[in-house]
This record gives C-alpha cells, structure tokens and sequence, in this order.
C-alpha cells in the first residue's frame, strides 16, 4: 500500500522559521515597553511550550511573575501575542526567510504525482499565509487540502488533537498517512494519532529525543546538497522524493 497523504508541520520543518519568530517577540517586548529579551538559548527552553501565548505565559509564570498580577492578564497576553504576529508577517513580506533543503522540492514532486497534502500545525493561519506569500506563493497553499492549524488546534502539540482533525477532515485511516516534523513534540502529536513520521531535525530541535520516527534527517536533501541520516534508516546521503516516502512507508507495514 502506498501513503495517499503527506501531512507537513510548518515552523522549523518548511523553513527555520522559529529564529524569525524570536526576533518578532523581542520587537513586541520592545514596542510594549518590556524589559524581556528572548536570546537564543531562553528561546530554545521556551519551546518545549507549544503556542505563542502560552509561552509568554510560561515566561511570565516562570521568569517575570510580577507580570502576572496585571488585569485580564490573558487578554493582555493576546493583544501581546497579536503584535508580535503583525512584526513576524512584517519580517517575512521582507523576505527575510528562504525554505529549508527539499521543502519545495518534494511539494511539487508530491502534488505532481497526486499524492494529498495537508498541513498540521499549531501556529495560526495567519502565519501560514505569511510564510507561503513569502516563499512557495499562493497557488501552492491552495494545493493543501486541508490545514489544521492554531485556530483548530485547541490543544497543543505534543497533544494528537491536531493531527486526528486533518485525519478526519481527509478521510483517511492514520495508516495511509505520512507526517514531516521537526521536534520532539510534532513527533508526540503525529504518533498520538496513529501516523509514521519523519523528522529533519531543525536548528531549534538539535539533540531532542525523536524516539517513534521512522527516521531522523538533517533535511530532506537536494540534488547538490544531500542530507544527513542522524537516524533510523541506514540510507547514504541523498535526496527525500516520494520514491524513498514510499520505501519507508512500506518498511513501517
């Protein structure tokens, strides 16, 4: 059997997207007069909380509890968070980001062949929209059926409630599916709902513990630019098509 869908994650997995959000959440602490500054190992530590507000949050919970008086403190948290995404779809119009090895690739590859795609994420649809605007264009996002993201997502990764809802919205049984993650908690949520899952492991994401994928990539390679195996699969270097997708889904039957 081979898979009928291809479901990709969207920050760190389409591109290193996360270092762009950090630099949007310090100019949102900076315009919000807040002495908060989020370098990059902070940021790392506050990834293991999925969703932006909850992770200011966390912050406040953990780092800044003074804050955590102020009235209607989750509105306030929401306003925050609003600014901060006006700043990161700022960043990207600038083009201030480019797609991580493969990613366009194996997008069209995939959606030539007329395998599915979807997409399960826990950033907002706002986000997404910004990110395909700034690299793979429009048309291509209009190739994913279906999008599971923020707004769906009550619950956040490493929770599977995401991913049972795009399950859902395609029809499909988890077994004819193959996810695209970048981090311990996307492999959680793939594998809490039943669905095999290939990590590439992002700038964010060195050294977590991707233990139930089916393999652990630095990308997904090019033709020029082969990725690396970190894990799981004793491949030489090369290039992720739907070719090696189908391999590796035959392996987990």
């Amino acid at each position: 059997m081979k898979p009928q869908a291809l479901i990709f994650d969207i920050d760190g997995t389409l591109a290193e997207t996360e270092e762009l959000h950090r630099k949007a959440f310090n100019l949102a602490f900076t315009n919000a007069d807040l002495k908060w500054s989020w370098n990059r190992e902070k940021y790392r530590e506050l990834l293991a909380v999925a969703g932006g507000k909850e992770r200011i949050h966390h912050f406040i919970t953990e780092d800044d509890p003074t804050q955590a008086g102020r009235e209607n403190l989750a509105e306030w948290i929401a306003g925050l968070h609003k600014a901060k995404t006006g700043l990161y779809t700022g960043l990207l119009a600038a083009g201030r980001i480019e797609l991580r090895p493969g990613v366009e690739r194996l997008i069209r590859e995939v959606h030539e062949q007329g395998m599915r795609l979807a997409i399960a994420t826990t950033t907002s649809m706002a986000n997404i929209t910004a990110l395909f605007d700034a690299t793979l264009g429009h048309e291509v996002l209009s190739w994913f059926e279906v999008i599971g993201a923020a707004e769906q997502a009550t619950r956040k990764k490493p929770d599977p409630l995401v991913y049972l809802w795009v399950l859902e919205q395609l029809d499909l049984p988890a077994t004819e599916c193959l996810a695209i993650e970048d981090t311990h908690n996307g492999v959680q949520s793939a594998s809490g709902a039943g669905i095999a899952v290939l990590v590439t492991q992002s700038y964010y994401s060195e050294g977590e513990d991707f233990s139930g994928a089916v393999a652990v990539l630095s990308d997904l390679g090019e033709p020029h630019q082969p990725y690396q195996v970190l894990a799981g699969v004793d491949d030489t270097p090369g290039q992720v098509d739907l070719q090696w997708l189908q391999a590796r889904f035959a392996s987990q039957g």
